[in-house]
């Protein structure tokens, strides 16, 4: 069976990663949080020869769905959502509905949909092989806001522990926007420059992700050593 292969599109004025999920052997493809240049996307799509058949939603900021509408015009594809975030939506939603620990069948191609609560309630990220699709949830030596729309840092910490315990150190994290130096790493890459795994008590990571963070960092993020991390907070 030959692997997935997930292309990135860098799109819009928020510097979006927009992914597309190509099954080699059926031609399928899953877009991950179509937003900005549907142009752009369905380009890609019909130089790979491909058909687009699923829309995976991270979540539902409107810098990652704003595309949906414009590929539904072309595509009859099935949009994919975690149960936890409907609420945004109210009667405007038309999706299935997951949860955390279901298995997508793109062809041959395997997407693991994790519940990753932090950003959002709902939010998630998808597990494709040895790569991570982490929308909002993870960056390269960052996370996520947490103070809008039902944002929680309390269960982000949680989150990030639990990606960072449950997968493998040579995971691929491929995140929902280019804030960094780089553009993907592995979770090893992470735990030794994201500051946000270099605080083990949960008060110091909700001290940093909540009052401290926006005034000692700025884009694109570095790798931060755990030294650097603790300086942070005095």
């Amino acid at each position: 069976m030959q692997p997935a292969i997930i292309h990135a599109l860098e799109l819009g004025p928020m510097e979006n990663f927009i992914y597309l999920i190509e099954d080699p052997a059926t031609k399928q493809c899953a877009v991950v949080d179509p937003a900005w240049d549907v142009a752009a996307i369905t380009e890609l799509a019909k130089a790979r020869g491909l058909h687009i058949s699923d829309i995976l939603l991270t979540h539902s900021h409107d810098d990652h769905i704003n595309g949906i509408n414009g590929v539904l015009d072309e595509y009859d594809a099935q949009v994919h959502l975690l149960q936890a975030e409907t609420k945004h939506w109210g009667a405007n939603l038309d999706a299935k509905l997951h949860h955390g620990g279901d298995v997508l069948k793109l062809g041959e191609t395997a997407i693991k949909m994790l519940h990753t609560p932090g950003h959002t309630p709902g939010s998630a990220c998808y597990h494709v092989g040895d790569e991570l699709l982490t929308g909002d949830t993870l960056f390269v030596f960052g996370c996520g806001r947490c103070d809008m729309h039902g944002g929680d840092p309390n269960e982000m910490f949680d989150t990030l522990r639990k990606i960072h315990t449950d997968l493998p150190a040579n995971t691929l994290v491929r995140p929902g926007h280019n804030y960094a130096v780089k553009q993907s790493c592995t979770l090893h890459e992470q735990s030794e420059g994201n500051p946000f795994l270099h605080f083990h008590e949960r008060e110091d990571f909700v001290r940093f992700r909540m009052q401290l963070h926006g005034q000692v960092r700025s884009s694109p993020y570095e790798a931060v050593s755990h030294e650097q991390a603790q300086d942070f907070l005095k």
